[in-house]
């Protein structure tokens, strides 16, 4: 379907269309991926912290460098971090080296919850770019890449 027709109006200039399609795009990702989350008690914001502290493969991480990580910079780190101890996915402790840094560690039970949500998240990922080859995705990412920087 055609952002013009979604947003019901027409005239719009190409550079409009783009930022129009790129908007309702993210809005469409985010709201699927919220909905298969959910049952799991978990935010599009969690998760992707839940990632980030896998991917320190048993290291702890303090919290700005988790917030430069975040996709969605404006997260607040520490409130989603105080939603993810109470749930016993992460622990956090006092740096040893600088006091005032706190170290944020995935536990056992966020790396379980994260195995059984790759799976689905997967899944959520290929419906929305399986109408796609692999080079439209490659051109499509370039373009990305690009629009960004």
């Amino acid at each position: 379907m055609k952002i013009e027709e979604i947003i019901k109006s027409e005239n719009i200039t190409l550079s409009k269309k783009v930022i129009l399609n790129l908007l309702y795009s993210q809005s469409k990702l985010n709201e699927t991926l919220y909905v298969g989350l959910k049952p799991f008690d978990m935010s599009t914001e969690q998760f992707n912290v839940l990632r980030i502290l896998r991917g320190q493969k048993g290291l702890p991480i303090n919290m700005c460098d988790i917030q430069d990580r975040m996709i969605a910079k404006t997260s607040n780190t520490t409130r989603l971090v105080d939603k993810l101890l109470k749930k016993d996915l992460v622990t956090r402790n006092i740096c040893k080296n600088n006091r005032r840094k706190m170290e944020v560690l995935i536990t056992q039970k966020g790396l379980e919850l994260l195995s059984i949500l790759d799976p689905l998240v997967l899944a959520y990922e290929e419906h929305f770019t399986n109408n796609l080859n692999e080079e439209e995705l490659n051109t499509l990412n370039t373009l990305l890449e690009k629009f960004i920087s």
